[in-house]
């Protein structure tokens, strides 16, 4: 069994993407990231950074096995169902540069646009346009990935399943999806995964429909401080 320490955010989508896709029994273990829930000293033994998702696999060889970083849970499972992720190092590959890829330059910059538009105290016109135009840039690149390809690397893998919840804020950016029609004709194939679908419906009673926050939630979300 699959324990998924997680709350409706894109990176923790990624990975209930995956174990709906490879219909491994999980069970979802909430993480109220606007109440705290990640500095829980129980949380940070699992994840020591404080920030979910993590994952703990009950049944491991050798005994359960704590894995934190939605990067490293996807090769974890991919891995151990043998799916999405090929073992010839071609196909590897390909998929793990577009997972570190997403990890690196596309999760984190759509953070920083998607904060400096609606979390900082006051307007920053500098970082809004640096974020903003760095995101349009990351999803150009997918853009052309995706030209004459119905997945990231030809076959569905765990690269798209890194990158669809992310790209799914463009439109929040005020980025131009209309730009991005292989990527856009991508998302609708996504979207009609079942799989997906189910994934994507991670704890959606307490997804956010505003970006507005309470005090206590910025407190959570946004302060600086040690776990």
């Amino acid at each position: 069994m699959i324990e998924l320490y997680a709350w409706p955010t894109p990176n923790a989508q990624k990975v209930s993407i995956l174990l709906e896709e490879l219909a491994m029994a999980y069970a979802v273990k909430p993480v109220d990231i606007t109440k705290g829930g990640q500095f829980d000293p129980a949380f940070l033994r699992i994840s020591p950074n404080g920030r979910m998702p993590a994952i703990i696999d009950t049944e491991a060889p050798g005994g359960p096995l704590a894995i934190f970083e939605s990067g490293a849970i996807l090769i974890y499972l991919a891995e151990k169902a043998g799916r999405f992720l090929p073992a010839e190092p071609h196909g590897r590959f390909a998929a793990l540069q577009w997972v570190m890829w997403q990890m690196s330059g596309l999760g984190p910059m759509f953070g920083q646009a998607f904060h400096f538009r609606n979390y900082a105290p006051e307007p920053l016109p500098y970082a809004i346009d640096r974020y903003s135009r760095e995101a349009d840039r990351l999803m150009g690149v997918l853009e052309r990935q995706l030209e004459g390809r119905e997945f990231i690397t030809d076959a569905l893998s765990i690269a798209d399943m890194a990158c669809y919840p992310w790209t799914l804020v463009g439109g929040m950016l005020g980025l131009d999806m209309a730009s991005f029609p292989a990527l856009t004709a991508w998302q609708v194939r996504m979207a009609a995964r079942p799989g997906v679908v189910r994934g994507m419906a991670l704890l959606e009673e307490h997804r956010m429909t505003s970006p507005k926050l309470d005090e206590e939630a910025r407190r959570n979300l946004l302060g600086s401080t040690r776990n």
